[in-house]
């Protein structure tokens, strides 16, 4: 059947779109919605001294949960993966949800963590093993809207759950819905289990398995590095970004870290502006209310406008398909990006109006809606079925380390100025992203393959 006349919501695909988008969606409202109620939750289990490491442990053994299912799915299909990354996800969350104790709560977020991560990669290969890739950039979007929504939504309504109920409640309350996700991919996942096995299936890359760990550990202390004593605080940075670079080669393509032209410029593109996008925009709210007196709920329309222009670019780039070429999207899109820090930067540095500053996010989030589908469909085209997963489970553990990378980062450069000047500490900022996005930029047009002209 050609794909002109289909789409991802036509019969064959219906129920794997809405359960894997489910999927992504339940993820990320958990990944926002603890944001919302940990301050209740620190205060309930007297859990301060554990607050940090309930947000760091998630995303530091992330990694391993990805890289275990996406060599597990070049073994075997995703699965596998997908059923035991599942069952991780809702045992994390039935043991943070039943928590009495922080110590609790922070074992039920590691496990949710691991079993997000898989979810995550084992999704990937589900999308490669199962869509036409004409299709592939319309169900990236579809992803990239799922993950975007719970930003507008999610805090505000894990508020009311915790408020009328118990924080408890978002945690269980997400239980039911995350299996019957699952459920609505059986069918999908049972086609793909009755294909024959290889016969030479890739083996267990416990070398690379070994490396996440490592990799997860940088992350953490890079996480927590802002907790230690000032002396200490940059020598345990420096020393986990080091180990960090180290432990991240062998879980990308080859040449990532030197911008090779091809599949690892899109990895490598794929961490710079996650760094670039999220290392700020943590801070324009901060930056709204500290020096703009705007309350919570005011400064929140940043985001809100980014989230929406975020969806609005990853629905438009589905529509072109491929009248947009991939590396026009990647270009305009690190453009979005660098123009939106820039904004940022100078009105930090300038005192400008906060609408400026708002209506420059709105670009950048409309720059990230462009690249994030098509970095992911370029990841899945320039993969072989013995490498759907490795490469899947690379360009997400490149978007999760560009992330905490900068957020670590900056943290230190807020810590080291905030006591100079509010306001620089905010320049300072977004003064890195900028450099970060620069180079995004300059990258983007080495997605192409060497043989493609750029």
């Amino acid at each position: 059947m050609s794909t002109s006349r289909i789409g991802i919501y036509s019969a064959p695909y219906l129920w794997t779109t809405i359960g894997a988008c489910a999927l992504v969606f339940l993820n990320a409202f958990e990944n926002l919605a603890v944001t919302t109620i940990m301050p209740i939750v620190s205060d309930d289990l007297d859990g301060a001294r554990l607050y940090a490491l309930a947000f760091a442990a998630p995303l530091a053994v992330g990694v391993i949960g990805m890289v275990v299912a996406g060599n597990w799915s070049d073994r075997a299909g995703p699965t596998g993966p997908l059923y035991l990354s599942g069952a991780l996800f809702v045992a994390g969350l039935l043991v943070a949800g039943t928590a009495q104790e922080m110590w609790v709560l922070v074992v039920g977020r590691l496990v949710q963590g691991l079993g997000g991560g898989g979810v995550t990669v084992a999704l990937y290969v589900l999308v490669a093993r199962i869509y036409p890739p004409d299709l592939h950039h319309k169900i990236f979007a579809a992803f990239a809207a799922a993950w975007v929504v719970p930003s507008m939504i999610g805090p505000a309504i894990a508020g009311v759950i915790a408020q009328l109920f118990s924080w408890h409640w978002v945690f269980l309350g997400v239980v039911g819905l995350v299996l019957a996700a699952v459920g609505m991919v059986v069918p999908a996942v049972r086609v793909l289990a009755s294909q024959p096995v290889p016969e030479n299936p890739q083996p267990w890359a416990w070398g690379r398995i070994g490396w996440s760990i490592l990799a997860a550990g940088a992350v953490l202390a890079l996480n927590l590095s802002e907790q230690a004593p000032d002396a200490l605080a940059p020598v345990i940075a420096v020393g986990a970004l080091v180990l960090l670079v180290v432990a991240v080669r062998p879980l990308v393509p080859k040449g990532t870290l030197l911008a090779r032209r091809g599949l690892a410029s899109v990895v490598l593109s794929r961490s710079l502006v996650a760094a670039a996008f999220f290392g700020a925009e943590v801070y324009i709210p901060y930056l709204l209310i500290d020096e703009y007196a705007f309350d919570p709920s005011l400064a929140g329309v940043a985001l809100t406008g980014a989230a929406v222009s975020w969806a609005t670019g990853s629905w438009l780039q589905g529509k072109l398909g491929a009248r947009l070429r991939d590396v026009m999207a990647m270009r305009i899109g690190a453009l979005m990006v660098l123009a939106a820090v820039v904004i940022a930067f100078a009105t930090a540095a300038l005192h400008l109006a906060p609408w400026i500053i708002i209506a420059g996010w709105v670009i950048g989030g409309g720059g990230m809606g462009l690249m994030y589908p098509r970095m992911s469909s370029m990841t899945l085209a320039r993969s072989t079925p013995a490498s759907q997963g490795f490469n899947s489970s690379a360009i997400t553990i490149a978007d999760s380390l560009g992330a905490a990378l900068a957020l670590a980062t900056t943290g230190l450069i807020v810590a080291a100025l905030v006591d100079v000047d509010g306001a620089a500490s905010f320049a300072g900022v977004f003064a890195l992203t900028i450099v970060i996005a620069a180079v995004a930029l300059a990258i983007s047009g080495r997605v192409e393959e060497p043989s493609v002209s750029s």
